[in-house]
């Protein structure tokens, strides 16, 4: 393992990597927005829209992906798939016109290489890219690691994951990188070698976390009693580790049927961290203290009544919402922070990503549907709604200074929601 010199990890913590994010600018640099959380400060928003549904700003067509769109410094940046390529696209917010492209090969059966996700969940690219000072840093489905300028797309450095780490065993990269000071945080997701930290300006190694078998799921960073942790989901297990160096901290059980736990864990008040997943597992609530200079984890419930599969968890005050289920329909359902034990379920929304602005609720389901919604203690008032995209629309939608961006298997659409 590498290890960081006491006075570079003091000028790491001093200057942070991602963007400071301007009052007025409200940017969505990383996978759940500025938090990392599905929480934004907003512009006010529409509370009706017109039977078509809001504004629509423009469309385009896009090509395959799952990858999120990010925003920041008036550029949107996502990824997806065109043949044996994938295609690193960065868009004008006002018109969606393309300012650059980057392409790389990229064949499915590289290395012999078949993901069983391909047939169900499509080709990719899965992960979302996170923006961080002037830089861009993007993960394809079989581990092709860049950075790239952010105004021009120009190539700063790469790796390929695979060879530079001899990946044996792997799944589809889904995971999306997170910043910590000048440090780009990246799960080896789907392999058994843990977590890398690369220098952003030179993506050099600069550390490796003991070997452990990490999920698919996206780390988050967190702060326990004042201290920063990065939480990484393992495929049976959830990690907590010293961003500064990758210590390992805690560790705690989340096991899973096929290893496969996708949704990004939820950070609460009180130091509770929410898990959840589908293929049997379901969610947990694991407090986190801090005695004596070390973090304990306890286990304060669990429950099957919610499984979230790949969509995102909200909690807004003392709810937890996510749409539960893997196979089959999935609900959205909402569980007590407190006690795991389940308030309502709604029945009107397939698997659906969401978003939590101007007091109000942002719901994209994989069929297509839009909808703002008002929360109340007996469920959902749902206060305008529209078709707006195809099915197989599975990428958490962003927004911006009142302005939507979502995507669906072909096509991207920026709308209006502002008041």
């Amino acid at each position: 393992m590498h290890s960081l010199r006491p006075v570079t990890i003091f000028w790491l913590l001093l200057v942070p990597l991602v963007a400071d994010a301007q009052p007025s600018a409200r940017p969505w640099p990383q996978c759940g927005g500025p938090t990392r959380d599905f929480h934004i400060e907003s512009v006010p928003l529409a509370t009706t829209w017109p039977d078509a549904g809001p504004p629509e700003l423009w469309r385009r067509s896009l090509g395959r992906g799952q990858s999120s769109i990010v925003a920041a410094h008036d550029t949107l940046v996502t990824m997806l798939r065109d043949g044996d390529d994938e295609v690193v696209i960065a868009l004008d917010p006002t018109t969606g016109a393309t300012r650059w492209r980057y392409v790389y090969p990229a064949p499915l059966a590289r290395n012999g290489y078949v993901d069983i996700w391909l047939n169900a969940a499509g080709p990719g690219p899965y992960s979302t890219p996170l923006i961080a000072g002037p830089r861009v840093f993007t993960v394809g489905l079989d581990g092709q690691f860049h950075a790239l300028d952010l105004e021009t797309g120009q190539l700063h450095w790469s790796h390929d994951l695979v060879e530079r780490f001899e990946l044996d065993v792997y799944n589809a990269f889904a995971s999306s990188p997170v910043a910590f000071g000048e440090l780009v945080l990246l799960p080896l997701g789907g392999s058994e070698r843990g977590v890398v930290a690369f220098a952003g300006d030179t993506g050099l190694v600069m550390w490796e976390s003991v070997p452990f078998a990490v999920a698919p799921s996206s780390p988050m960073l967190i702060d326990v009693d004042g201290q920063t942790q990065v939480v990484v989901m393992g495929q049976q297990e959830v990690a907590g580790l010293h961003p500064a160096d990758g210590r390992l901290l805690w560790r705690h059980p989340h096991p899973n049927e096929l290893g496969l736990n996708l949704s990004m864990p939820v950070w609460g008040p009180n130091n509770d961290l929410f898990t959840s997943s589908g293929y049997d597992s379901g969610s947990r609530m694991i407090h986190l203290s801090q005695i004596d200079g070390r973090t304990t984890p306890e286990e304060t419930w669990h429950t099957n009544r919610l499984r979230i599969h790949f969509s995102n968890a909200l909690r807004i005050g003392p709810l937890i919402l996510g749409s539960s289920g893997d196979f089959g329909p999935a609900f959205l359902t909402a569980i007590e922070a407190e006690t795991g034990n389940e308030r309502w379920r709604d029945r009107r929304f397939a698997r659906a990503h969401m978003l939590y602005a101007d007091d109000k609720l942002i719901i994209s389901d994989e069929d297509g549907q839009l909808a703002l919604a008002s929360l109340t203690d007996e469920g959902l008032e749902v206060l305008a709604e529209a078709q707006l995209l195809e099915a197989i629309a599975w990428t958490a939608p962003t927004l911006v200074d009142g302005v939507l961006y979502a995507r669906d298997h072909e096509s991207i659409v920026a709308l209006d929601l502002k008041r």
